[in-house]
């Protein structure tokens, strides 16, 4: 069976200028495509995301998730998560070690966010008239997670895990809106076409993601950047998530401190009315 990197030489010839850019980098460094999103693989190559689509699509794959997917698997790449850990390593070890990663993620995370986005996204949520948190796949659960506590400070807030719904709720929102998009990859066509809707809405758009340099990045009047060093290694972000979730955590306390009586009141409103829910 011919393996995708012998594909991507047989096929060469029949390469457009952009997409041979492509081949020979991927070529030369196959290993570390999977650590790229999609723009960032374009941005290296000198060509645009269109081109990276067309290319993995001439290879016969649905699309630029898949060619990552492929050449990883090909080249013995793991899908688990850090290259540190091994069959031997017992389940305290493998803890121990996801905490590293973790504590490095946050770490790092820190050192890439920008400030004056985070203090204009929070400030923009307390002032929003509706607001709507997106997500799919793995980043649902968190667009739930940022809902709830959303909510929990009155905050008019309703979380979209459809695609469907993403863009129905998008071409409704207008002036004084809010989108906030959860998308590790920054690369889901759904998300993106949500925002991109918003956008032209005149809704703010909001978006914790993995990628500066990505579409959903640029749909977003302000993005905040996680990092994880699980993305070189894996195509599921596990670590990345708890940083996802430091972010939206932070959001909530600058809205809980700088909200004023009105947060307060809806705090304490909240927690009246689930003392009913406990023993």
């Amino acid at each position: 069976m011919k393996t995708i990197l012998s594909q991507i030489q047989d096929s060469y010839p029949s390469f457009g200028r952009g997409e041979r850019k492509l081949a020979d980098w991927i070529l030369k460094h196959p290993s570390e495509l999977i650590a790229l999103s999609i723009s960032e693989l374009a941005a290296a190559c000198g060509c645009g995301d269109a081109t990276v689509i067309r290319f993995a699509k001439k290879l016969g794959l649905s699309g630029y998730q898949e060619l990552k997917i492929t050449v990883a698997q090909e080249i013995g790449g793991s899908f688990i998560g850090s290259t540190s850990v091994s069959r031997e390593d017992s389940p305290i070890t493998l803890y121990q070690k996801h905490c590293s990663d973790i504590m490095q993620a946050l770490e790092r995370t820190k050192l890439r966010l920008d400030v004056s986005a985070m203090e204009a996204a929070a400030n923009a949520l307390l002032k929003a008239h509706a607001i709507a948190v997106i997500g799919l796949g793995s980043s649902a659960s968190l667009a739930q997670d940022a809902t709830h506590k959303l909510v929990r400070l009155g905050l008019p807030a309703s979380v979209y895990c459809d695609n469907h719904m993403q863009m129905i709720v998008a071409s409704h929102l207008g002036p004084g809106d809010v989108v906030l998009a959860i998308s590790h990859s920054g690369s889901s066509v759904d998300i993106v076409n949500a925002l991109t809707e918003a956008r032209k809405n005149q809704a703010t758009t909001i978006s914790v993601t993995g990628y500066a340099k990505s579409p959903v990045a640029r749909q977003s009047d302000y993005y905040l950047v996680t990092y994880a060093e699980e993305t070189k290694h894996s195509i599921l972000a596990m670590t990345s998530r708890i940083a996802q979730l430091a972010i939206i955590d932070t959001l909530y306390t600058y809205m809980v401190l700088h909200g004023g009586d009105r947060i307060l009141a809806a705090i304490q409103s909240t927690e009246t009315a689930l003392e009913s829910k406990k023993f």
